[in-house]
């Protein structure tokens, strides 16, 4: 069995370069891989575009690419918890490709399969279908949206084994699973790392064949987005 386990999160990144395209798992803050992202900003590598579900918040998540200058193009479906995202947006400073989520998740899914293209109802007769090509299926018309084509997609995962084998936690699960294998490199970064073989194959989300690369991160903030609680009685 291939061992696909590196030292830490830098050597993970070896290879990611100024100008490439990143897919980074996540839903809002929950599921992002944070040390990663840390790292990319630490690395001060630019000019990335950005595929995600969303922005993070102004000091967190892909926030902090956002206040290096380091992201020069989001491909999102939501972009708004994020004041600095918005400033760019709207300056002209940040190019941004706003998808539909399910077209978002499908895109992300068809190049983890190999499927080239697909057909979805999503989008037509808005902004979304200019210069694309429809198609009608059974008197409904659908827009052909092109998978994604990624260098690295990096993945946060609650734990997964040397063989690079994953199980995901709750709704930390979210876009991870489909962004594996989406990419021509897969990252994953795990709260907790086992020797391969040692995981229940039956509680295993993602096989290791769709991951390349996985570490143990470290020091987790876990931060909550939008904090809503009870009032006391």
């Amino acid at each position: 069995m291939i061992a696909k386990n590196v030292k830490d999160v830098n050597e993970a990144l070896l290879g990611v370069k100024d100008g490439m395209t990143i897919m980074l798992g996540g839903f809002g803050l929950c599921g992002i891989p944070e040390n990663a992202i840390a790292a990319l900003v630490k690395s001060g590598v630019k000019d990335l575009t950005c595929i995600s579900n969303n922005a993070g918040v102004d000091d967190f998540g892909l926030g902090l690419l956002l206040q290096k200058r380091q992201i020069k193009k989001m491909i999102s479906s939501y972009v708004g918890e994020n004041d600095e995202f918005e400033r760019q947006m709207l300056s002209g400073e940040l190019e941004v490709e706003l998808t539909p989520q399910g077209t978002l998740a499908e895109k992300c899914r068809a190049a983890q399969a190999g499927i080239p293209a697909f057909y979805t109802p999503a989008g037509y007769g808005t902004e979304v279908a200019i210069g694309k090509e429809t198609r009608e299926f059974n008197g409904k018309m659908y827009v052909m949206e092109e998978a994604f084509k990624a260098d690295f997609s990096i993945v946060k995962a609650w734990k997964g084994d040397t063989a690079g084998n994953l199980i995901f936690k709750g709704t930390a699960r979210n876009f991870n699973p489909c962004m594996c294998g989406a990419a021509k490199i897969t990252i994953a970064e795990v709260e907790e790392l086992v020797p391969a073989g040692t995981l229940d194959p039956n509680q295993v989300h993602i096989p290791g064949i769709f991951v390349q690369r996985i570490f143990q991160g470290v020091n987790y903030e876990k931060r909550i987005e939008q904090r809503t609680v009870r009032k006391r009685n």
